[in-house]
Protein backbone atom coordinates (compact mmCIF):
# COMPACT_ATOMS: atom_id res chain seq x y z
CA UNK A 1 0.00 0.00 0.00
CA UNK A 2 1.65 3.20 -1.06
CA UNK A 3 1.07 5.83 1.73
CA UNK A 4 1.61 9.09 -0.61
CA UNK A 5 -1.98 8.01 -1.68
CA UNK A 6 -3.45 8.10 1.89
CA UNK A 7 -1.44 11.35 2.95
CA UNK A 8 -3.06 12.84 -0.13
CA UNK A 9 -6.26 11.51 0.53
CA UNK A 10 -6.41 12.82 4.35
CA UNK A 11 -5.07 16.06 2.89
CA UNK A 12 -7.74 16.37 0.45
CA UNK A 13 -10.34 15.49 3.22
CA UNK A 14 -9.10 18.10 5.22
CA UNK A 15 -9.32 21.05 2.52
CA UNK A 16 -12.39 19.61 1.68
CA UNK A 17 -13.83 20.07 5.21
CA UNK A 18 -12.20 22.99 6.27
CA UNK A 19 -13.87 24.53 2.88
CA UNK A 20 -17.39 23.43 3.69
CA UNK A 21 -16.25 25.15 8.03
CA UNK A 22 -15.23 28.46 6.55
CA UNK A 23 -18.68 28.69 4.05
CA UNK A 24 -21.09 27.29 6.86
CA UNK A 25 -19.39 29.53 9.51
CA UNK A 26 -19.57 32.61 7.13
CA UNK A 27 -23.20 31.81 6.55
CA UNK A 28 -24.33 31.61 10.14
CA UNK A 29 -22.54 35.02 10.37
CA UNK A 30 -24.45 36.16 7.35
CA UNK A 31 -28.00 35.21 8.22
CA UNK A 32 -27.53 36.72 11.64
CA UNK A 33 -26.31 40.18 10.17
CA UNK A 34 -28.86 39.96 7.85
CA UNK A 35 -31.84 39.42 11.19
CA UNK A 36 -30.19 42.31 12.57
CA UNK A 37 -30.39 44.52 9.89
CA UNK A 38 -33.86 43.44 9.06
CA UNK A 39 -35.21 44.43 12.56
CA UNK A 40 -33.80 48.00 11.85
CA UNK A 41 -35.57 47.93 9.04
CA UNK A 42 -38.93 46.89 10.51
CA UNK A 43 -38.78 49.69 12.80
CA UNK A 44 -39.12 52.03 10.03
CA UNK A 45 -41.27 50.06 7.81
CA UNK A 46 -43.53 47.65 10.05
CA UNK A 47 -45.38 44.57 8.20
CA UNK A 48 -49.51 45.00 8.04
CA UNK A 49 -50.83 42.30 10.18
CA UNK A 50 -53.75 41.11 8.37
CA UNK A 51 -57.25 40.41 10.26
CA UNK A 52 -58.89 37.10 10.25
CA UNK A 53 -62.24 37.05 9.17
CA UNK A 54 -64.52 34.59 10.97
CA UNK A 55 -66.43 32.35 8.58
CA UNK A 56 -70.23 33.02 9.33
CA UNK A 57 -72.09 29.54 11.17
CA UNK A 58 -74.98 28.16 9.14
CA UNK A 59 -77.26 25.52 10.15
CA UNK A 60 -76.29 22.19 8.86
CA UNK A 61 -79.77 21.71 8.23
CA UNK A 62 -80.07 24.31 5.57
CA UNK A 63 -76.83 23.42 4.26
CA UNK A 64 -78.70 19.71 3.48
CA UNK A 65 -81.87 21.12 1.87
CA UNK A 66 -79.34 22.81 -0.75
CA UNK A 67 -77.46 19.80 -1.68
CA UNK A 68 -80.76 17.29 -1.89
CA UNK A 69 -82.10 20.50 -3.62
CA UNK A 70 -78.96 20.36 -6.16
CA UNK A 71 -79.18 16.44 -6.87
CA UNK A 72 -83.25 17.52 -7.62
CA UNK A 73 -82.24 19.72 -10.28
CA UNK A 74 -79.34 17.63 -11.42
CA UNK A 75 -81.49 14.36 -12.08
CA UNK A 76 -84.37 16.64 -13.20
CA UNK A 77 -81.91 18.19 -15.69
CA UNK A 78 -80.85 14.46 -16.74
CA UNK A 79 -84.81 13.01 -17.05
CA UNK A 80 -84.35 11.21 -13.80
CA UNK A 81 -87.38 11.23 -11.99
CA UNK A 82 -87.12 10.25 -8.40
Amino acid sequence: MDLTLLKDGIFVMIIGMGTVFVFLTVMIWVMELNGKFLQIINKFFPEEIPVEKKPVKSNAKNEDEEVALAIACAMAKAGKAA
